[in-house]
């Protein structure tokens, strides 16, 4: 059974391009434009892994991202962040905010598919592993604004 993933973009182009290139992968595929339908989406039907935008109106990735994280339904999500915010800070942002990937764009396709699966095959112990690695990778950005 293909693993259903939900590709969160404020973007048409974007949701459709990882729509396109992820089907051929063989994933089944489900879109959101805002953070209120993917939070309303998440609690119907969880998918298998959130793929994430961080610029967003309204309700950003970080904000959907914080929220799933303190969600007890919602908190072992797989989530990886496909953005174009590429700073070192905002990288070290989405590790410290419970990312299991973060891939900025634009992104190569087989790139993209070869992280999802390698997320969605590791345990949630592994992905914890993973998350602490990288934040001790970027644990000296300084970063202003985290929560």
């Amino acid at each position: 059974m293909a693993a259903r993933v939900l590709v969160v973009d404020d973007d048409p182009m974007v949701t459709r391009l990882v729509r396109i290139n992820l089907e051929l992968e063989h994933f089944e595929v489900e879109e959101a434009w805002d953070g209120k339908t993917a939070m309303r989406m998440m609690h119907e039907d969880p998918p298998d892994l959130l793929v994430l935008d961080i610029m967003m109106p309204q309700m950003d990735g970080w904000e959907i991202l914080r929220m799933i994280r303190s969600d007890d339904d919602l908190k072992e999500l797989p989530v990886v962040v496909l953005t174009a915010k590429v700073q070192d800070e905002d990288i070290a942002r989405g590790w410290r905010m419970g990312a299991d990937g973060y891939i900025v764009k634009p992104f190569n396709p087989v790139i993209l598919g070869d992280a999802l699966r390698k997320v969605l095959e590791a345990t949630a112990e592994e992905r914890r592993a993973r998350r602490e690695e990288a934040v001790e990778r970027y644990k000296d950005i300084y970063l202003e604004d985290m929560p």
